[in-house]
């Protein structure tokens, strides 16, 4: 069940608190039934224990109107658009920018409101109490989700030493979760996800090499190590 609070100020004006499992596809529908003449605009702050606040009329700079309409056509953004900021963070965080992307294919398709039923938001999909932690203030902006999102994979690769599906698997399921088995987990949403980022890795390396003649080199081998289980060919 929902556990919505609303503080009903007047007609006009309302706040909402929203607990980070709630954040899903229901968002839009959810709000729209339940506060009376809810056809302005949204705006949406998230604290430091990820709970979620909506409403109406913003009072604090942190607030960030939101899309109140997720199943309308969402605007894309192509890779052209974002190759600077993928260039720097992949600079800064040593990913090769070829893996960043794939992530972003894998997780958003590149939609940067894409916003997943567990509560994940943006291009790579940060969860709330993720978000917090990695100092990310708006979670629909390109920059700041991808910035927070390619310093999350960095903190997981140095976690698991370089292995690059232990990485991803973490990324997926949970670094606690890796741990636990210190190995991709049998999990096969999660089995799925490292294949799928591992085959966009590769196409975007070879798109790279179509395109320039080579490959653009990285500042670190992520993929140096194999995994303690190797993660099974698509299919099986």
């Amino acid at each position: 069940m929902l556990n919505n609070k609303f503080r009903l100020a007047s007609p006009r004006k309302w706040t909402a608190l929203i607990v980070p499992l709630m954040f899903g596809s229901m968002f839009g529908s959810s709000l729209m039934t339940a506060v009376p003449g809810l056809h302005a605009e949204i705006y949406q702050y998230i604290d430091a224990k990820g709970t979620i606040s909506l409403t109406n009329v913003p009072s604090d700079a942190r607030y960030r109107r939101v899309d109140l309409h997720p199943n309308r056509l969402h605007p894309i953004i192509s890779e052209r658009e974002l190759e600077p900021m993928i260039s720097r963070f992949s600079q800064e965080h040593r990913i090769h920018p070829a893996l960043i992307r794939a992530v972003i294919k894998a997780e958003s398709d590149f939609d940067p409101l894409a916003v997943s039923r567990a509560g994940a938001v943006g291009l790579m999909q940060l969860m709330p109490q993720t978000a917090v932690r990695l100092d990310v203030r708006d979670l629909y902006n390109p920059e700041d989700n991808i910035g927070g999102g390619t310093k999350y994979l960095r903190q997981l690769l140095d976690r698991f030493r370089g292995d690059l599906p232990l990485a991803l698997a973490a990324y997926n399921a949970g670094e606690h979760v890796v741990d636990r088995y210190r190995t991709v987990p049998p999990i096969t949403e999660t089995r799925r996800y490292v294949r799928k980022v591992l085959r966009y890795y590769r196409t975007f390396l070879a798109n790279d090499l179509a395109s320039t003649g080579h490959v653009i080199p990285s500042s670190e081998d992520v993929a140096r190590r194999p995994s303690p289980l190797s993660v099974p060919p698509a299919g099986q």
